[in-house]
């Protein structure tokens, strides 16, 4: 296992004690990552306490057919938004039925840039509930390096701020 893979099981390891410590539940929404953070997730045993869901939506139909993203907010704002994730999340969490969600759409190369969107732009969506509130952020990050860099920081990114925000 690199240094980078066993960096990711530590941090999915400590996520998943604290999930189940705090009786929380979580879902994913991944597009770029194409499934790698729930892989990480599930690497774990006993995932399945705290983990109900994930989806990879990867096109812009799937985004719109399985977690009901607006077809005009893709229109106006692209996959790789504040708005698309915001709604992913929200979805997701909706959907599985989750205290958590997070959702993820990025720009992994090396094409697809746009202006505006370069290689590495990625979107990160988080939702919780507490109660009967729900609350959902978005935050955009910019990664340096090759696809599988991009990915996997995106993936490190989504773990730690899971963790800070469970």
């Amino acid at each position: 296992m690199s240094d980078a893979d066993a960096r990711l099981a530590a941090l999915a390891q400590r996520l998943a004690r604290r999930l189940r410590a705090r009786e929380l539940t979580l879902a994913t929404a991944e597009s770029c990552t194409g499934g790698w953070l729930a892989k990480v997730l599930t690497d774990p045993p006993g995932a399945s306490h705290w983990l109900l869901a994930g989806w990879v939506v990867y096109s812009n139909d799937s985004k719109t057919r399985e977690l009901g993203v607006r077809v005009t907010t893709l229109a106006r704002h692209g996959a790789v938004s504040e708005q698309t994730v915001r709604e992913l999340a929200r979805q997701a969490r909706r959907r599985a039925g989750t205290d958590l969600a997070v959702a993820i759409s990025g720009i992994a190369g090396p094409g697809g840039a746009t202006p505006g969107k370069p290689v590495g732009t990625v979107w990160f969506g988080f939702a919780r509930r507490s109660g009967r509130t729900i609350t959902v952020a978005a935050v955009r990050k910019r990664f340096r390096g090759d696809r599988e860099t991009v990915r996997r920081r995106a993936v490190e990114f989504a773990l730690r701020r899971l963790y800070s925000s469970a």
